[in-house]
Order: structure tokens, then C-alpha cells, then sequence
């Protein structure tokens, strides 16, 4: 027999119970009270939403009652407002300045181009958090412009051309700033073997014995030739000075010198308060990292400036050739937007360096580089006609989410970019920033969100809330735990050995009671059969997985679904069966990104505008479409249509597409122009249409199995020539004459066929009649009679006398 006291206990106990399985059952799964939260911090960290009640009397006719809930709850159950912890982030702004709107003047050196400029942010784990940042370019900005030219053998053509660049690029670009300064420098390779010729006979002239150009310079890794400059005259008279020299093998040392261009920013002249471009141009590969061992190079760049007394880089020979990582780290720490100025066949191995190297872009140059000045002028637009955030010292413990508004007001969830800017636009950014843990007490952490190639950026300070203020107010051996443990928050930590919430209980007492109150349900297991019970409570056993928890220690955390037998695939936090993803990915198993940059085409669209975006990746639904973002369809209604803009800015400057700078970025695939188009090919499509000129343009649009698209098009498209007017008029007449002709001979014939069939005819009614006189008895042949002698003998007198 129970007494009545048990009996009370465990009925009090069953209506608990049949509580909390009701308003689960009702509401879902309430994430706060399934937790093994046994502090006030523990329950912050389970979820945004919960909240922890410190108030003493809470929950003590129901041991089991969880101080962690949802605020709402707490309120509901008893729990004054004032006693509930449930902090929440918070954003300061500690420096937001006006953007400027013009880069020269009085006020270059106070240009501000992104605001705000300084944020503070105190975060509360899994409670996500947003600010908004703007961005725009101003107009008139300072331009520094260093030229940094291959002066291989090769190049000589190319040195020729760009004697004179200086003025005329200049020229070109104070159409743009009214603050213009150009610098020069130049490379070859590493001055040893096996990169160049290191022979005796070589050493004063590596043309030696080459009869196409018998005098060169010996080779160099690089060498600044002019510091940044507004003296464009001294540009020519230095480049108007420079020989080519020659190396051994096809690759150049460019990185090498680009790296130094980068990094020794008092040589070169860098100023702080201008739009830093420098211009690569080369007619071959780059060497990379690791080649340098083939000449014994072993020591791996560091990074640093290394110009001697004559302005050479002085570590040619002795480190290898920097890393496109390296070159990359240096490039955006020195805000320099780095332009690839290379030959047509060279495109797409520097495209794929500019996917790795951020802020970088890449133009096509002629043979003899004749177009390069307008190719900068036009990388220089389009460079400004795009912004992009860099997010730099991120912390590790923290999710961070972009959704960019650009020109049209339409947000762009994932997208960090926006693009197809004019100058003075300004777009914006909101960023949303979720903490997934606690640091160390007292750790501060910060990271920087840049502009690509700008001097501005925004400075992030973030402070963590996990803490309850209710623990400044922590009393140890209190009375309310029955002087053997320590009483926070309304609960009691009791000493090793000793259980309960008032530390009333020993470790290893049992008993009937106990033992049912550790029972989910009647039937079942004691504690899940993963625990023991213990003075009214589960103790869950450890596990080499992970920790199991809960009341009735139901829970643990590695019993989430996998991805590639990664937990919740490395992307959120398993609870008591349940992925919690992280911010930026959803699903069972949390595999799914929710960011939609890598499925943005060329064109700004997802996907093309041929499919949607699925977990970070391009599902084609138009038939036909492929390619990472399906822009790949030569079977498609548009295909042609799309293609021909390309033809038109590409081979004729002409169409939509060439005025707005867009059409290298946009038009990537490779155009064969041929006298005669064949159209054998079944895997290509024949596209056509018709010019201003009343013309007919035709191109062949195919995929070729690198992935490659090729356009293969006319040179010119087909005309008819215009018809002589003698021609015109001598055709109109001999036309209207052989129709006429043609008219009466059809006249004549039908006149001569009835003719025929009427004297047929009247032959056969001929006939007819002579058998008819011939055969009848009643005709006799008619007489004819003249009564003249008869009137003169009636009258006497002749009719000649009557007519006397």
C-alpha cells in the first residue's frame, strides 16, 4: 500500500506528464523542454525562442517541471516577467558617415563610399540578426594606372605599338577622372636555368645567334621603370627607351611581377585615395607555384617586397613563383583590380584565373595590342559598372547571409554582386549574421565586409550574449539547497554525490516511486532503457556518439539524419533526432544551401531563366538547356536570339550589347568567322537573321564536348547587289512584249482552232445539199427569162427610142 503523500506525488507526477504530452501533441515538438538543459546558459543555447524562468518557486510542487520553455509558456505556468531570461541580439551603430557623391576636389581624401563605416553587435546564439549596408561608386574618382608589359622576344611588336600610349591613354581616361596617374613597369622570367639561357654566350645578349633579331637585353624577373605619374610624357619617353629580351621556355615570370607591383606600394606610388588598376599584358601562360623547383627554387614565396637599389625584383633567383592564392590575398589587401590584357587563344586559361582571384577580369588583345586602350578603357567600365562585398576574418562560429538590391529595387537573396551599375548608383546589401555557439567568456571578435578594390569598408565588432544576469546573483552552500550545493537561477548545483532540486537525494537510493517517475509511459523502459533512475530523476549513460539527454533520456545528438556520413552533412546541429540547420541550408539532413549565387548567369538571371535553383545548383526544366547554369541550349526558341546580340557586339560593334560595356562580360564563346558557312554539322544550329541593311547575317551556334560554345559565322554578311535601272526598265518592257506575244498567239490559235470546226461544218452541210438535188424527183432546175423583145411589140416603140 502507497500512502497518501506517494499517492498525491504520483498523481501530481501523471498530470505533469499528460501535460507536457498534450501541448506537444498540440504544438509540435517544443525544443526548449526536450533539451537536458539544467542551467540558465544550457537553455540559451538550446534555441532563440527559449527562455529560462530564476524565480524560486517555480516548478517546486513539480520537481520535473523544466525551467526552460518558450516565454510565452513560462508566463502561462506561473513565472513572473521580471524573472524570465531571454536575451536577444542587438546591433549599434557606432560610425555611419553620408556617402560622398564625387571623388575629386577638395574632399578625395575623405571619399566615403560605403555606410556605415563601424557596427557593434551583441549576439545571442541561433538568434539571427540583420543590418543593411550601402555601397556606391562616385563619380570623378582618382585612376592609378600601372602598365606592366612582357618584354619577351615575342612582345616586340606589341613594344612598338604602345610607344606613344602614354598621351592617348590619357586622353581616353580624363574623359572619365579628372585625376589620372600612369606608371610602367616590365618582365620576362627568372634569370637562370632552365627559364632562360644562361650560357656564356648568353649572358650579355640571349639573341645571340638568332637570326630573326640578333640583339636583345639580358633576362629579368622584373623591373619598375616609372613610379605613378600625371607626367604622361615621361610614360612614352621610358617605353620609347626598352629593348625585348628573351627567355627559354613558353611560360613567363608575370606573377612575380605582378605580386611586387602589388606589395611595394611606396616604390610603385600607390595612393591611398584612388581606384588602383594594374594592367597585365602578355602574349603567353604564367609560371605557378611549385615550377620554380625546376630550376632548385624550394623556398616558397613570402609575400614581401623585394626591390633592390635599382628598382629590380631582387628575389627572382631565389624564391619560387607566388601562388594564385597568395597573389590573390595580396592583390585585395592592396585594393587593385588586376586586368588580364591577353592574346584571343590565352582567353580562357586567364577567365579561369579570375574565378580564383577576386577583383580580376580579362580582355582579349590584338597581336600587336592595338586595341589597348579602349580594351582599358572598356575593362575600366565594366569593373566600375559592378560591386561585389568581401567578407574578411569571419569567424568561425558564425553564419553570415547576403541579399543584394540592385538598380531595380528586386532583392536577390544569396547574391552578394550587383552589376550593370552606372556611376553614382547606389545599391544595397542586407546582411543577416547568426552566432551557431558561445566563445571563451569575454572573447571579442571582429571581421571586415570590403567593397572589391575599394578603400572603404565596414569594421564589425561582435560581442556574445550568453550569459544570464541572474548568475551575478549566485549563492554557494544555500540553505535552499539544503547546504550542500550551490543555488543559481532558482536551481540548485548540487555537491558531487547528491541528487535532487534541493540536493535532498544520495546517489544510489531506490526505491518503487522513484522508479515509475523515470518511466515514459506505463510499459515502458525505465529511462529509455539508456539511464538508470536515480532519486526521482534519469541519469542517461555516456556514449562514445555523442550525449543522450532528456527526462526520460529519449534524446541524444547523433541520431540525425547523414549526408555522405557527415552529421546533418556538417551544416547544422542534431537534437533529439532533429537536423537544426544552420543559416543558408534547410532540409533533413540540412544539404540543401539556400544561397543562389552559384546558379546567377552572365546575365544576372538563376539559371538562365531555363530552370530553378536547387540547393545551390541548377535544375534545367527548358529542353535542351545545360551547363552549370543552364546557359547552354543550342535547341532553344531564344538560342539564335541570344547568340546574335553576341555576333553583333563582337564581329560589328553594333546591337544592344555595345553600348553599355557588357559585351565581354557577357559574350564569352568562341566566334570562328569563315568565307563560306557549312551546315552539314547535325549537332549545330542554323541561326539567322536580317541586318539594318537589309542583309542576311548567318551563323552556325554549336557545343563542342569541352563545354565549349563556338559560334561559327560569315565574315560579312550576304547582300544582294542592287539591280541596274536600264536592266529593270529593258525587263519590265521585254516582259510586257512576251506577254503580249504570248497573248496573241493563244488568240491566233483559238481564231484558227474554231475556224477549222465552222469550215468543217459548212463542208459537211455542202455535202448534204448536193445528195439532196441529185436524188429528188420533184425538183426541176429553175428558168430564167428576160421580157424584153415582149414591151416593144405591146408599146411599138423600142426601149431604146422611149429613151430618146
Amino acid at each position: 500500500m502507497w500512502s497518501p503523500w506517494q499517492l498525491v506525488y504520483r498523481t501530481a507526477f501523471g498530470c505533469m506528464v499528460l501535460e507536457i504530452f498534450i501541448h506537444n501533441v498540440a504544438q509540435g515538438l517544443n525544443v526548449c523542454m526536450s533539451g537536458s538543459a539544467t542551467s540558465c546558459e544550457e537553455c540559451l543555447l538550446i534555441s532563440p525562442s527559449c527562455a529560462w524562468c530564476a524565480q524560486e518557486e517555480f516548478g517546486r510542487a513539480r520537481t520535473l517541471t523544466s525551467r526552460c520553455d518558450l516565454s510565452q509558456n513560462l508566463q502561462k505556468r506561473g513565472c513572473e516577467a521580471h524573472n524570465i531570461e531571454s536575451p536577444s541580439s542587438t546591433i549599434m551603430v557606432v560610425k555611419s558617415e553620408p556617402l560622398s557623391s564625387k571623388g575629386s576636389g577638395p574632399t578625395q581624401y575623405d571619399v566615403i563610399q560605403i555606410m556605415p563605416q563601424k557596427i557593434s553587435l551583441n549576439l545571442r546564439p541561433g538568434d539571427q540578426t540583420s543590418f543593411e549596408v550601402q555601397v556606391r561608386q562616385v563619380e570623378d574618382y582618382p585612376v592609378d594606372l600601372y602598365y606592366l608589359m612582357d618584354l619577351s622576344l615575342s612582345m616586340k611588336d606589341d613594344l612598338d605599338t604602345i610607344r606613344n600610349l602614354g598621351t592617348k591613354l590619357a586622353d581616353e581616361m580624363r574623359k572619365l577622372t579628372s585625376n589620372f596617374r600612369l606608371g610602367f613597369g616590365s618582365f620576362v622570367d627568372k634569370n637562370m636555368s632552365p627559364f632562360s639561357y644562361t650560357a656564356t654566350k648568353y649572358q650579355d645578349n640571349p639573341c645571340n645567334g638568332y637570326k630573326l633579331f640578333p640583339n636583345c637585353v639580358p633576362s629579368f624577373g622584373f623591373r619598375h621603370l616609372l613610379s605613378l605619374t600625371d607626367k604622361v610624357d615621361r610614360f612614352n619617353e621610358e617605353v620609347q627607351k626598352q629593348m625585348v629580351s628573351r627567355n627559354r621556355d613558353a611560360p613567363e615570370g608575370g606573377f612575380d611581377a605582378i605580386l611586387q607591383a602589388a606589395v611595394c606600394k611606396e616604390r610603385i606610388g600607390w595612393r591611398k585615395e584612388a581606384f588602383h588598376l594594374l594592367v597585365f599584358a602578355t602574349d603567353d601562360v604564367p609560371h605557378l607555384a611549385l615550377d620554380g623547383k625546376l630550376g632548385g627554387l624550394v623556398q616558397p614565396h613570402d609575400g614581401e617586397c623585394h626591390m633592390n637599389e635599382n628598382n629590380e625584383y631582387s628575389g627572382s633567383t631565389k624564391m619560387d613563383y607566388p601562388s594564385l592564392a597568395l597573389l590573390g590575398e595580396k592583390l585585395a589587401e592592396n585594393n587593385i583590380y588586376l586586368i588580364f590584357a591577353v592574346t584571343k587563344r590565352l582567353y580562357v586559361i586567364y577567365k579561369n584565373f579570375t574565378a580564383l582571384i577576386p577583383g580580376t577580369t580579362v580582355e582579349i588583345l590584338d597581336q600587336d595590342s592595338k586595341n589597348i586602350i579602349q580594351l582599358i578603357v572598356n575593362a575600366y567600365n565594366n569593373i566600375r559598372s559592378k560591386v561585389e562585398l568581401t567578407v574578411w576574418d569571419q569567424p568561425e562560429d558564425l553564419s553570415l547571409s547576403f541579399t543584394a538590391t540592385c538598380q531595380d529595387g528586386q532583392p536577390l537573396p544569396g547574391l552578394r554582386k550587383c552589376a550593370d551599375l552606372k556611376i553614382g548608383d547606389t545599391v544595397s546589401f542586407n546582411v543577416s549574421v547568426d552566432a551557431r555557439g558561445c566563445p571563451a567568456p569575454g572573447t571579442q571578435q571582429r571581421f571586415t565586409i570590403k567593397p572589391v578594390g575599394f578603400k572603404n569598408r565596414l569594421e564589425v565588432s561582435v560581442d556574445y550574449r550568453c550569459a544570464c544576469g541572474c548568475t551575478d546573483q549566485t549563492q554557494a552552500n544555500s540553505s535552499r539547497c539544503s547546504s550542500i550545493g550551490q543555488y543559481t537561477c532558482g536551481t540548485c548545483h548540487c555537491d558531487p554525490g547528491y541528487l535532487g532540486a534541493r540536493c535532498e537525494c544520495q546517489e544510489g537510493e531506490a526505491g518503487s516511486m522513484y522508479l515509475s517517475a523515470c518511466r515514459e509511459a506505463e510499459g515502458k523502459q525505465i529511462c529509455g532503457g539508456r539511464g538508470e533512475c536515480s532519486c526521482n530523476q534519469c541519469l542517461c549513460y555516456e556514449s562514445e556518439f555523442g550525449k543522450i539527454y532528456g527526462t526520460f533520456c529519449e534524446c541524444d545528438d547523433f541520431s540525425c539524419a547523414r549526408h555522405k556520413g557527415i552529421l546533418c552533412s556538417g551544416h547544422g546541429e542534431c537534437h533529439c533526432g532533429e537536423c537544426k540547420c544552420h543559416a543558408g541550408y534547410i532540409g533533413d539532413n540540412c544539404n540543401c544551401s539556400t544561397d543562389t549565387s552559384s546558379c546567377v548567369s552572365d546575365d544576372g538571371k538563376i539559371c538562365s531563366g531555363r530552370g530553378s535553383c536547387v540547393c545551390g545548383h541548377c535544375q534545367c526544366t527548358e529542353p535542351g538547356a545545360f551547363g552549370d547554369t543552364c546557359e547552354k541550349c543550342p535547341t532553344c526558341p531564344d538560342a539564335c536570339g541570344t547568340k546574335r546580340e553576341c555576333i553583333e557586339c563582337r564581329l560589328f560593334d553594333s546591337g544592344r550589347l555595345s553600348d553599355n560595356q557588357t559585351c565581354q562580360r557577357l559574350c564569352k564563346d568562341e566566334i570562328i568567322t569563315v568565307e563560306t558557312l557549312k551546315t552539314e554539322d547535325p549537332n549545330a544550329v542554323l541561326c539567322l537573321y536580317k541586318t539594318e541593311n537589309e542583309c542576311v547575317m548567318k551563323f552556325m551556334y554549336s557545343e563542342h564536348a569541352n563545354g565549349m560554345s563556338v559560334l561559327t559565322a560569315l565574315k560579312e554578311p550576304e547582300c544582294g547587289a542592287a539591280p541596274d535601272a536600264m536592266t529593270v526598265l529593258l525587263a519590265v518592257v521585254g516582259s510586257i512584249l512576251l506577254v503580249g506575244i504570248v497573248l496573241l498567239a493563244i488568240w491566233k490559235l483559238v481564231i484558227t482552232v474554231h475556224d477549222r470546226r465552222e469550215f468543217a461544218r459548212f463542208q459537211s452541210a455542202r455535202c448534204r445539199a448536193r445528195y439532196e438535188m441529185a436524188s429528188n424527183p420533184l425538183y426541176k432546175q429553175p428558168i430564167s427569162s428576160h421580157p424584153i423583145e415582149t414591151d416593144f411589140i405591146m408599146y411599138g416603140k423600142s426601149y431604146n427610142g422611149a429613151a430618146h
